[in-house]
């Protein structure tokens, strides 16, 4: 099953230029969904992880359905302030500025070997955050897995030792 098939190309969208991939057709489509949870499984599996990091918000829903496959669980990476209980956090620079997201204190156990998961691997930011705060936490980030890559961006580049692997690519 070709995937990007169920990937739609939304034109000028936030802005101007800008070529958006749009999840949203393959998650309405149950054997696409169910052959890019599998296929991504299969992808980390290798990694041998303890548990997944999913980023806010879209990661959550590669996130779950692959913890929940694999047998293992899965934290959430938030924007500061939407996480109920004791945290650490981490400040990143934009194109534009900075942004912050923040990962519950027990998230991880101490050593735990993580795989973050996103649906785009566009520049890197947050995936780079998101390696540096596991790293924080005591744990360790083994790899990135995400659904999309826009190869033209480099976002590999900006991660540190972690991995990076993508379904589809752009």
């Amino acid at each position: 099953m070709d995937l990007k098939n169920y990937i739609r190309d939304v034109i000028d969208f936030p802005k101007s230029g800008v070529v958006f991939r749009d999840i949203s057709p393959l998650l309405a489509n149950p054997k696409a969904w169910h052959a890019a949870i599998d296929q991504m499984a299969e992808l980390i599996a290798p990694y041998k992880p303890d548990m997944l990091a999913g980023i806010d918000a879209r990661g959550f829903l590669l996130a779950a359905p692959l913890a929940y496959k694999m047998g293992i669980g899965f934290s959430m990476v938030r924007k500061k302030g939407k996480l109920p209980w004791r945290t650490i956090d981490c400040t990143y620079e934009l194109e534009y500025g900075s942004d912050h997201i923040e990962l519950h204190a027990d998230a991880f156990p101490k050593g735990a070997r993580v795989v973050v998961c996103d649906d785009l691997l566009a520049t890197g930011g947050t995936a780079a955050a998101t390696e540096n705060l596991i790293n924080k936490s005591g744990a360790t980030p083994v790899a990135l897995a995400c659904l999309i890559e826009l190869e033209a961006l480099g976002g590999r580049q900006r991660l540190g030792k972690m991995p990076a692997e993508a379904l589809l690519k752009y």
